[in-house]
């Protein structure tokens, strides 16, 4: 691999003063497209994910698959001082991603209207919960607050005896990460137009409601309001449903299609009286429940590749990164290296190739690692 090819963001410098999971993973996505990003944390503090569990060398493994090949700058922002550090990067960035609750940066001398008069094409992007207006603007909150207030949590949520905690952060990334890359992008075209800057208010919370689209329209519409994995996507139909193998494996079946779903049934033997029974899907979900617990994860996997009919076997964590799809899309190429020399793969990102700086082992920085490149 020719390491000396830069990314399509190459001469993008970024002031990343976020922690956590939201900004750090949006600006992850820009580090891994050539831009500089020099992240701002507390002197010794720093980012609390840092200090998080599963420590990997000095620091935590999350830390590191969020922060590979960024710089690091260790200030204390409540030290007037700090200003005539950062002054002299602001006058030069591109780019400002920050995470406080609205008030916080303004407090600090480095919100947008006072930062875009040293630099007036500054993209200036706040990630938030709630966004910088509103009632719940100042509220505190973690992701499954922020999936709770929107509805999507109560769609499919388990029941009273077993509740279950989604373990993807949606709100965060696909809330927050996600769609700040996607302002960043538009912003920079937008420069490129009008050579002005942008500010850009991230609500983590408002980015959630294309998720339910199908819910939405339901509602809007015919005034059907979906409930807890009652609904064709979230549990409450047999052709979109999670059933128990005989060795307690699970079967993911999605057969949403008549194409699709009639192949299913023919697999796994579905009497006729059930394949249009319309009027009550929770004996159509109980019926196949009784015959894909007949046999093995294994035995399914091999009728239903057969079949091609939309199903598929739940893998462990560990069993899908080693599936033989995923090498040979070499996703786990880009490799992360600690100070003490180890490396483990980099998270993967959606980038293509051709966007990206093709440096394959990059190292996440130490607390205040290049502070004496802007020290001077």
């Amino acid at each position: 691999m020719d390491e000396t090819i830069k990314g399509s963001l190459s001469g993008i410098k970024v002031l990343d003063f976020s922690t956590l999971l939201p900004g750090p993973l949006a600006s992850l996505f820009l580090a891994e497209t050539g831009a500089e990003v020099i992240k701002i944390e507390r002197p010794e503090v720093g980012d609390e994910i840092r200090t998080s569990y599963l420590k990997w060398g000095g620091q935590s493994a999350s830390f590191s698959m969020l922060n590979r090949g960024k710089k690091s700058l260790a200030l204390d922002l409540k030290d007037p001082d700090s200003f005539k550090i950062l002054k002299p990067l602001i006058k030069k960035v591109d780019i400002i991603i920050e995470q406080f609750r609205p008030g916080v940066m303004k407090r600090l001398g480095l919100d947008y209207e006072t930062l875009s008069k040293i630099n007036k094409k500054l993209i200036y992007v706040s990630i938030t919960g709630y966004g910088q207006t509103g009632p719940k603007s100042m509220d505190a909150g973690h992701d499954l607050n922020y999936i709770g207030n929107t509805g999507l949590l109560s769609l499919s949520m388990g029941n009273d005896n077993n509740t279950v905690v989604p373990p993807a952060l949606v709100a965060d990334i696909a809330g927050g990460s996600y769609p700040a890359v996607i302002n960043i992008l538009l912003a920079l075209r937008k420069r490129d137009i009008n050579e002005m800057g942008s500010f850009i208010d991230i609500s983590m919370t408002d980015n959630l409601f294309p998720f339910m689209f199908w819910g939405l329209g339901s509602g809007f519409s015919k005034n059907v309001w979906p409930g807890n994995s009652d609904s064709v996507l979230s549990g409450g139909s047999p052709r979109y449903n999670i059933y128990k193998t005989r060795d307690g494996g699970y079967v993911a079946a999605a057969p949403l299609e008549d194409r699709f779903w009639n192949k299913f049934c023919e697999a796994i033997d579905l009497p006729e009286k059930y394949i249009k029974m319309n009027d009550n899907q929770n004996e159509v979900i109980q019926k196949v429940r009784e015959l894909i617990v007949l046999k093995d994860k294994n035995q399914w996997f091999e009728i239903f590749a057969e079949a091609d009919c939309c199903c598929s076997i739940v893998k462990s964590m560990e069993e899908a990164i080693s599936d033989n799809h995923f090498k040979i899309r070499d996703i786990f190429s880009k490799k992360i290296k600690n100070e003490n020399g180890s490396e483990i793969p980099a998270l993967p990102l959606p980038i293509d190739n051709q966007f990206r700086d093709n440096k394959a082992v990059k190292k996440p920085p130490a607390l205040g690692a290049h502070n004496h490149l802007f020290n001077s």
